[in-house]
């Protein structure tokens, strides 16, 4: 593992961004951050080890990393050293991804995002964090608001503050404004050690399927994905259809057009 105890000031201004940006951070914060192991939530947790260095406010942060399954040999003694190395407390626990998708009638996937989400919602109450920190990117968020679009019709992304009203926790996702490519850069270039994947569906997923739809269309059209960015957020320029009302409303419209 590297022994690399902080983050060049260069590295951070687009977390400093989101940080300032969304207010995501106050005084007295306990952030319990979710580490795969994976290269965006290792650089994630270093990048916020080196903010609260330098925050005007005091904050607390360890880390939790759920256990798929997938594979027998859970890294947890490398895990433990990586946040031993920026002062944090590593926790981890053991959720069967695969048993529980036996029960339910959808993807892999969705399961595994549901029951992480809900082992580390559960770990923060435990614990006493108020906050979860997240590691999707800006890639992430582009992805996802073209795979809502295209397989549901819907206009949203995750958001880059989400509060839960039924755990009272708040999400936050730092790393909003980074690209992929920049954390892959800034990763090999502290020297990080991402863990393999052991998802057995790795590379094979709905959200590979965009990530790849990008690329190709991108191809002809190089601002595509700018586009795909600026269309996530509010603007005074959206043009759209009203809202689709419900059927009985649609009845009671005909009939008094026609009178009746």
């Amino acid at each position: 593992m590297s022994q690399i105890p902080f983050i060049p000031a260069k590295y951070l201004t687009k977390i400093w961004r989101a940080l300032i940006e969304f207010n995501m951070i106050s005084d007295g914060d306990k952030i319990l951050i979710g580490l795969s192991g994976g290269k965006d939530s290792m650089f994630l947790t270093a990048a916020l080890a080196e903010v609260q260095k330098h925050a005007p406010m005091r904050f607390s942060l360890a880390c939790y990393t759920v256990d798929n399954m997938f594979d027998d040999k859970f890294p947890a003694h490398e895990l433990e050293a990586f946040c031993q190395q920026f002062g944090l407390e590593h926790y981890h626990e053991q959720v069967n991804i695969m048993e529980a998708w036996k029960n339910r009638g959808n993807t892999p996937c969705f399961s595994c995002a549901y029951f992480r989400r809900a082992a580390t919602n559960r770990k923060a109450g435990e614990l006493g964090f108020n906050k979860i920190a997240l590691a999707h990117h800006n890639d992430d968020a582009v992805e996802t608001f073209l795979l809502n679009l295209l397989n549901s019709g819907q206009q949203k992304t995750f958001l880059p503050v989400t509060f839960l009203t039924r755990t009272q926790l708040t999400v936050l996702r730092p790393l909003i404004y980074y690209r992929e490519h920049e954390i892959i850069d800034y990763v090999q270039k502290l020297a990080l050690m991402p863990l393999k994947n052991p998802c057995p569906y790795d590379g094979h997923t709905q959200r590979q399927d965009m990530k790849e739809l990008i690329v190709t269309l991108s191809k002809n059209n190089p601002e595509l994905y700018s586009h795909l960015a600026a269309a996530m957020r509010e603007t005074s320029g959206r043009e759209l259809w009203p809202a689709s009302l419900p059927q009985e409303d649609i009845i009671a419209k005909f009939r008094s057009f026609w009178g009746k």
